[in-house]
């Protein structure tokens, strides 16, 4: 196979230092708004329902096509952005996502809805790992670029926290349609701005797009991705081990192919770095703690606690802050004193403490001392994780193949969201149904609905008598607090397992990673960024 392509002539001589800062803002802004987009919809969906009136498995789909959209073109947006340009195709996306959550704002029905949410997420695949190759791009010193990316880094964790605060505040004076609108004019100033100054990236030499390979990534990684969705959802059955051994015999056919083709959409034997494959997986495991404790403390919140939206976003703002200040503050000097191995185990370090010490909450709290200063911890701990891995997974690469490797980190961490729902919310799961005690007298379909889950406690008790009600709500809300906390204990111990793991993978990769990476290096050849396990 011959991947061979002609160095990239440096392009730090063509970009001022003002185009340079006016790319980064534009970049940070397209990894602000989807996130905030996704995680205002769990805000909104109440609105929407009462709204429109979808039916249950409509509900899940108007929840999650945005997210198999999204994880299923990662990897073939990353592979057109090399071959076609990046600034070209995060304008093509720009726009798309801006027209898109217009139309998800006026949806008439839930099958518009749907429809459209699928659209968001196709558009939200062109821009993340274009913003990420155009950050490697402009930035061409190793620790200005590191810099960049643990601000990157950071906004996005911020991102995650900002959602609920912001949907909610949205959604006390507008209808459920602004979380999605307010996303139009921001996409317009960035198409605006983005035009005049957004430089093009694109491999010299970009050879075709294998259409075979599209279908074959696109199949995998959704039919992966839903196989886990389903599972914590469900359990296990015969269509979530049928499409778990699809996805999987898609993704093995898809890296085969990789192997044979001139021109592949992803060179696999980029995992044969420890240093790349070992950051990938770290980074997937963040967003895994990450997305798993948003979750977890929003229904802690608002269905124990009986906070408002509004109140339990603002609630969970700490561990946002934290990834921010822990992804653009700490990781870049503690790179250049620890090195990257070390800054990654410390971070996880401080997460799985921080895990142990959230796990003491119970169904009464005092939340500046108990709350507020383990998720501060939590967030400084993943937000140095996500930058040092971004970092690696990026420098590590030859420049023309950034998208790629942007899309595969970003697929990753994807999947890793998708596992930490999963994992973490099936062992709630599990606790919470083996604890609840239920007193007795319960019609039969409140009983079912309270044993089954939190919210369904919650939605039982409402049609029942005040005592008998209260005893449900209480009952429930112990069972969901035991749940949580073994939930919290087993995020503490794989966080401590995978900063071993990160020691390990890590341990070679060089404090400044330089910024020209030769060519063999995509062919498999040995470069200084790693040792073999």
């Amino acid at each position: 196979m011959n991947t061979t392509t002609s160095p990239a002539p440096p392009p730090a001589a063509g970009y001022s230092a003002s185009r340079k800062w006016a790319t980064f803002g534009i970049c940070l802004l397209l990894v602000l708004v989807p996130t905030l987009d996704l995680t205002a919809l769990n805000q909104a969906i109440p609105h929407l329902t009462a709204d429109l009136r979808p039916s249950a498995t409509q509900i899940l789909w108007i929840a999650d096509a945005y997210g198999f959209a999204l994880a299923g073109l990662l990897i073939t947006m990353g592979g057109i952005g090399d071959r076609i340009g990046h600034r070209r195709l995060l304008l093509i996306g720009t726009a798309l996502f801006g027209a898109t959550s217009a139309l998800t704002a006026y949806a008439g029905s839930a099958e518009q809805l749907i429809a459209a949410r699928f659209l968001l997420g196709v558009a939200g695949a062109t821009l993340m790992p274009s913003a990420l190759s155009l950050i490697r791009r402009v930035f061409t010193d190793p620790k200005e670029r590191t810099m960049a990316i643990g601000m990157f880094s950071g906004i996005g964790g911020l991102a995650v926290g900002l959602g609920p605060v912001v949907g909610g505040a949205l959604l006390d004076h507008f209808w459920w349609g602004s979380v999605f609108l307010i996303n139009v004019p921001i996409m317009a100033v960035v198409l605006v701005a983005g035009s005049a100054v957004l430089p093009e990236t694109r491999s010299p030499v970009p050879g075709r797009l294998d259409l075979l390979s599209v279908p074959l990534s696109i199949a995998g990684v959704i039919g992966v991705v839903y196989a886990v969705k389903e599972a914590a959802a469900h359990g296990l059955g015969a269509e979530v081990g049928g499409a778990a051994l699809g996805g999987a015999a898609a993704l093995a056919a898809f890296a085969v192919r990789q192997t044979r083709l001139d021109d592949p959409l992803i060179d696999v034997r980029l995992f044969r770095r420890v240093a790349f494959s070992g950051s990938v997986v770290t980074n997937m495991f963040a967003m895994f703690a990450l997305v798993a404790q948003s979750l977890i403390f929003s229904l802690y919140f608002q269905l124990v606690l009986g906070w408002s939206p509004l109140q339990s976003g603002l609630a969970g703002l700490p561990g946002a802050l934290g990834a921010m200040v822990g992804g653009a503050a700490l990781a870049p000097p503690l790179i250049g004193a620890l090195g990257r191995a070390r800054v990654v185990g410390l971070g996880l370090a401080l997460s799985a403490t921080a895990f142990a010490l959230l796990s003491q909450v119970g169904t009464e709290v005092d939340y500046f001392p108990a709350v507020v200063g383990p998720m501060l911890l939590t967030g400084l701990g993943i937000g140095m994780v996500m930058t040092v891995t971004a970092d690696t997974v990026l420098a590590t690469v030859p420049r023309d193949r950034s998208g790629a490797a942007s899309a595969i980190s970003e697929t990753g961490m994807e999947l890793g969201g998708s596992l930490g729902m999963a994992v973490l919310g099936s062992v709630l799961n599990a606790v919470y149904r083996h604890n609840v005690e239920l007193p007795g007298g319960l019609p039969p379909g409140a009983e079912d609905a309270a044993r089954d889950s939190l919210a369904g406690a919650a939605q039982a008790a409402a049609g029942l008598p005040g005592r008998l009600a209260e005893a449900v709500v209480g009952a429930a809300g112990r069972a969901f607090v035991d749940g949580m906390q073994a939930a919290l204990l087993t995020s503490a111990a794989l966080a401590a397992a995978v900063a071993v793991f990160a020691l390990v993978a890590l341990r070679g990769v060089p404090k400044v990673i330089p910024e020209h990476v030769e060519p063999g290096a995509a062919d498999g050849e040995e470069v200084p960024t790693g040792r073999a396990l």
